[in-house]
């Protein structure tokens, strides 16, 4: 049974459909790349996964269970669903360990057990332990990343959502995370759906490939048929090609 399925979701911004029908499933242990032009819809659908944004039609259905789609969503979901925003999204008042733990305190965990999770999550994402008391300002654009992902996985979530976890960083550091997300999602066995604009090595750090354009999924299967598949979107966009369905004023729109 699939962990995630989605079922011809819609969603419109008055004159402006962001998703137009799309339908995916994805398994447990499983993690997708999202790729495609800037206001393609990844981070909308994004969105209405998590229940940010109400969906106007279709159905999203978790471990069979349907879950609605509008923004009134079960409490008990809301753990079950980690999420790393694009720009991280960091109370600046707050130390990295209160960043990370959060969510545990606001659900009734202590403030000590709260900051000795928070401290054993750092060393998985590759900080250590001592960065507990450091602020965001104090954190490298890397170092930021990595809190984040920190805080996305602290409730340990069936579900991850990333929200371009890559940007602003550079090509190696890039690669780090994004094997970095790939293991910590086959070591929890949650389902991981990242957008992500890098595709320096991503067939080799994701198990699946996405691609929307304009509000559509245009394709969709494993990383091993994305290396030769001929669909001309994802093709042009492995490629970086300024030659296919995707135009290059859209796309810098």
């Amino acid at each position: 049974m699939s962990r995630i399925k989605i079922d011809k979701v819609s969603k419109s911004f008055g004159a402006l459909k962001a998703l137009d029908g799309v339908s995916l499933s994805l398994e447990a242990g499983r993690s997708l790349a999202l790729i495609g032009p800037t206001a393609a819809g990844k981070s909308v659908f994004l969105k209405c996964l998590v229940g940010l944004y109400g969906a106007d039609g279709g159905a999203i259905s978790i471990d069979g269970e349907a879950v609605g789609i509008s923004d009134e969503r079960p409490a008990a979901l809301n753990d079950r669903i980690g999420m790393l925003f694009q720009q991280n999204a960091f109370f600046d008042s707050l130390p990295v360990w209160e960043n990370i733990a959060f969510r545990l305190i606001a659900n009734g965990m202590a403030r000590d057990e709260a900051r000795a999770e928070a401290e054993a999550l750092l060393p998985r994402v590759g900080l250590p332990a001592a960065n507990a008391d450091l602020f965001p300002a104090d954190l490298s654009g890397g170092m930021q990343k990595r809190v984040g992902f920190a805080r996305a996985i602290a409730t340990k979530p069936d579900i991850l959502l990333l929200d371009n976890p890559t940007a602003g960083l550079d090509p190696i550091l890039s690669a780090r995370v994004d094997d970095m997300i790939s293991a910590l999602a086959r070591e929890s066995g949650a389902c991981v759906i990242s957008v992500t604009s890098n595709m320096v090595g991503i067939t080799e750090a994701y198990d699946e490939i996405g691609v929307m354009h304009e509000g559509q999924l245009r394709w969709h299967g494993s990383a091993k048929e994305a290396e030769t598949d001929d669909n001309a979107w994802l093709r042009q966009l492995l490629a970086g090609s300024r030659e296919g369905p995707i135009s290059t004023l859209t796309a810098a729109a």
